[in-house]
């Protein structure tokens, strides 16, 4: 076992507070493509020649609904689609084993709760996909599923107000209760930050890691390719998430929890 991979899990064993940060190229493995990748979704523009960016915004979503929900529901289609993989099932078992630790995810394509990660130790930065509420209403509906079926934009059964996920749209505020969260945790402070196929291009995302070595923490990164992490913290560990947890963990055990959750 590398040197490196070796030490990433003696430090997952003995510590008690652990922070996993993760983004969309955790979710690879899975077939959900990474940010930049969703079969053109985010390759900068869109068929109507619009960024992308302001087609999933929230200005669009109230404008535009039909042209926001396009590719909302294509992205949706593609998340429910994907099924949590050996890293998620990993994360989620060393969760379950520890309970100082947490995971603060980009990812809206809940992948993470569908693999058993505890909702109290987990904060989902970005929102998630369901349930739907009503933009006009205020009420929930659970419909995903037969709604990304029917016509978009889908409508309220109360009011036919618009509906929308609770998702971090572009241009839209974060959710405070989730960033108190963080930072409430970030105070008690944690003996090693993961990040896991993220680039930590916002603040919020690299606070953690900047933190935790001004505490002496242990920071670890997990990534295939160079980010802005990669400089800063103790470990860079170059390949997929999968192969690094398979090494660090071992396969009886992923495989262990692979089973449990079949």
């Amino acid at each position: 076992m590398d040197s490196d991979i070796r030490r990433f899990a003696e430090v997952l064993e003995g510590a008690g507070r652990i922070l996993f940060v993760t983004g969309a190229g955790l979710s690879a493995a899975s077939g959900l493509p990474t940010y930049r990748g969703l079969g053109g979704l985010y390759n900068g523009h869109t068929e109507e020649g619009l960024p992308i960016e302001r087609v999933l915004s929230g200005p669009m979503l109230r404008q535009r609904p039909e042209l926001c929900w396009k590719y909302l529901a294509e992205l949706g289609r593609a998340c429910l689609a994907a099924q949590p993989n050996r890293a998620h099932l990993a994360i989620a078992e060393l969760q379950r084993r520890k309970p100082g630790c947490w995971l603060l995810t980009q990812n809206i394509d809940g992948l993470h709760r569908a693999a058993g990660s505890p909702e109290a130790q987990t904060i989902e930065i970005h929102g998630r996909l369901s349930p739907l509420f009503c933009m006009q209403c205020g009420r929930e509906d659970p419909q995903l599923v037969e709604h990304l079926q029917r016509p978009l934009p889908p409508r309220c059964g109360s009011c036919e107000g618009v509906l929308r996920p609770p998702v971090v749209l572009f241009e839209e505020m974060l959710p405070g209760a989730a960033l108190e969260t963080l930072w409430q945790q970030m105070t008690q402070g944690f003996e090693v930050v993961v990040a896991v196929g993220t680039t930590a291009s916002f603040g919020y995302i690299a606070e953690p890691f900047r933190q935790a070595r001004q505490r002496g923490a242990l920071t670890v990164e997990i990534n295939p390719e160079p980010t802005v992490l990669s400089g800063f913290v103790d470990l860079h560990l170059n390949g997929a998430a999968l192969d690094i947890f398979d090494a660090a963990l071992g396969h009886t055990l992923i495989d262990r929890i692979c089973k449990s959750e079949s």
